[in-house]
């Protein structure tokens, strides 16, 4: 009975060698996410109504990886922004979307880790990825504010709203974050832009509560 018993744990071991082997090896990736889109995700109806049709198609997304690993690769420390444009408002998920990646990487296994990360775990967000680049980003969050910058790009200033309304009136909020996130919180965006490239003309949008920001859980 015992050798039948020592087999099989020498069996499920093996196959859990196995099933790693194929899959790669990757443990729970977090950090801190910021996103801006170019409509108000907290406010009126009647605000909402009003841009529900007409905006809403762009928006800019930030990543800071402060640990976790894909397929073995370190991505601790690995910042990056990409811009997504679509037909329709981003509510919509059946409108074609196309985006826009800048990595601020240690090394080219680093960076191309993460793209695989945003095509598995984000395809629906991004839709159809059409540029990927490495430069330099900065990530800065202190205290509820948020500041990102990838050069002739994109950039990112966003702070928290007073007194959390966002949790204490959530009727308000119209929209989900594009990914997912710990202990989402609505954001007031000062300005968000987009240098312009391969999605089309440069935008600038700001002074309104159009962000998103939280802790990654992937």
């Amino acid at each position: 009975m015992r050798r039948f018993q020592i087999l099989g744990a020498m069996l499920i071991v093996a196959c859990s060698s196995f099933v790693a082997l194929a899959t790669g090896s990757s443990t729970a990736i977090s950090g801190d996410y910021v996103e801006a889109r170019t409509a108000s995700v907290f406010a009126g109806a009647c605000h909402y109504n009003g841009e529900v049709v007409t905006v809403g198609r762009d928006a800019v997304m930030a990543w800071h990886i402060k640990s976790g690993q894909w397929n073995g690769v370190n991505l601790a420390g690995l910042r990056a922004v990409a811009v997504v444009a679509a037909q329709n408002n981003l509510d919509e998920e059946d409108g074609a979307r196309q985006s826009e990646i800048v990595i601020d990487s240690r090394d080219d296994a680093q960076a191309a880790a993460f793209v695989d990360v945003l095509r598995t775990r984000h395809a629906a967000a991004l839709g159809k990825i059409v540029s990927v680049r490495r430069d330099s980003v900065t990530f800065r969050h202190e205290k509820g504010s948020y500041r990102v910058e990838a050069a002739k790009f994109a950039t990112l200033a966003v702070s928290a709203m007073p007194n959390s309304e966002c949790c204490k009136m959530p009727h308000m909020v119209w929209y989900a974050p594009l990914v997912r996130l710990t202990d989402r919180k609505v954001g007031y965006t000062a300005k968000a832009t987009y240098a312009g490239g391969a999605l089309g003309d440069p935008w600038e949008r700001g002074r309104e509560n159009s962000a998103f920001y939280g802790s990654l859980s992937l």
